[in-house]
């Protein structure tokens, strides 16, 4: 899925390597840009004519798993399963496992160490209470923002702070808890603790990286990847930045987890499976994993490639990464990115993808809950009005869906 014209080489490589240890095998190796993947691929099962493996996010493994389109895998994993457990769990629907690991990622919290230290803040958050706070001191202290939340996928927001959007069939973003923490949002908005470029934006990367680039943002939660764009366009701020673990919400689930997947689709010939595990397995194996997260900038799913020394080297140096909580540290041999790398392979065991599952047209229904959440936060409705009005919204299409 959209891994061409960068990584067809790579991929072209380990099929060859494959095909000349199995002789018996041909494999061909197709990629489709992202917006027309699910309908030829459904297209194909239709017509019996199914690819051994397709490439799939998460949410489109649950959907096309729900609708029956693909096979379960449980029965062709090796006896000592390889994945972490998060990753495995991010591919178990209704008990049975859908498709093989292949990465992921998680975020961490880069920050400027110079902004940092003027706001008078040196330890790691340990929640969301704790960023919003810094946020709002940062401004106080700085006059910088201080953290700039991707408020325009507050769905996910709300999943990882343990807050469900559907409950029992019926949208319950309105509920107290739910209500608190836009309250909490709306604090701190008004305390210019946010960037606001782009605050209720889908993406909102552009404006995030920009801001810190320039020195304008103290705290920047997002994947490591991000790093590399800072030591590549400002060695001034690159030099001063430093990396917080992000923090573990009450779920227990990490930050900005996203997992990629292998799955075999309905109509792949059983006689055919055990085959098809088998390069499954070797595309995702450690070796390969490794080599790919190296080019790609993403985090492996396989537990021995996140011990690999290309992650844990910096733990070993300065001691442990996680559990580093002085704003003022800084290591001597690696910069911000290496480090970056380690505090997320760190956290990767508790790396899931977080989505709402079952609901058409549900991208329209999020834009109704962005819009009253950002109408709530900004202070041009009351709170409690607009969620209602948003819930409203839901438990209609909702209940449209279940006639």
């Amino acid at each position: 899925m959209s891994l061409k014209p960068k990584f067809i080489p790579y991929f072209r490589e380990l099929v060859q390597r494959y095909e000349a240890s199995h002789p018996h095998v041909q494999v061909e190796w197709v990629d489709f840009p992202w917006d027309i993947l699910q309908l030829k691929l459904i297209t194909a099962i239709a017509a019996g004519t199914p690819p051994a493996l397709v490439n799939l996010s998460v949410p489109w493994a649950e959907e096309m798993a729900r609708d029956g389109l693909l096979q379960p895998v449980d029965h062709l994993m090796p006896p000592i399963n390889p994945y972490t457990s998060g990753a495995l769990n991010d591919v178990r629907f209704n008990g049975k496992i859908y498709a093989f690991p292949h990465y992921s990622n998680v975020n961490v919290v880069a920050y400027n160490r110079d902004i940092l230290r003027a706001a008078g803040l040196e330890q790691a958050p340990k929640s969301m209470d704790d960023l919003l706070a810094y946020a709002r001191q940062i401004y106080a202290k700085t006059g910088k923002a201080g953290y700039a939340p991707a408020l325009g996928k507050i769905d996910g927001f709300m999943m990882q702070e343990g807050l469900p959007l559907i409950r029992n069939g019926k949208a319950v973003f309105n509920s107290p808890a739910h209500l608190a923490l836009i309250e909490k949002l709306k604090v701190t908005y008004q305390a210019n603790g946010f960037l606001k470029d782009k605050l209720f934006a889908e993406d909102n990367f552009p404006a995030v990286i920009d801001a810190y680039l320039g020195g304008r943002l103290g705290m920047m939660v997002s994947a490591p990847t991000a790093l590399r764009r800072i030591q590549a366009d400002s060695k001034l701020i690159y030099e001063r930045t430093d990396i917080f673990p992000a923090p573990i919400g009450p779920t227990g689930i990490a930050d900005g987890g996203w997992m990629f997947n292998f799955a075999i689709p309905k109509g792949v010939p059983r006689e055919q499976l055990p085959a098809v595990a088998e390069f499954a397995l070797y595309l995702t194996n450690d070796a390969n994993q490794l080599a790919f997260a190296k080019m790609a900038n993403v985090m492996p799913t396989t537990k021995q490639a996140l011990a690999n020394p290309y992650f844990q080297s910096l733990t070993q140096t300065t001691a442990d990464v996680r559990s580093k909580t002085s704003a003022s540290d800084r290591p001597v041999s690696f910069g911000a990115a290496e480090k970056a790398q380690a505090v997320a392979a760190n956290a990767m065991e508790f790396s899931r993808s977080l989505y709402v599952a079952g609901i058409d047209d549900y991208d329209e229904l999020r834009r109704f809950l962005v819009k009253a959440v950002e109408a709530s936060v900004t202070g041009k409705r009351d709170t409690k009005s607009a969620m209602d009005e948003a819930v409203a919204i839901w438990n209609k299409k909702l209940a449209e869906q279940m006639r």
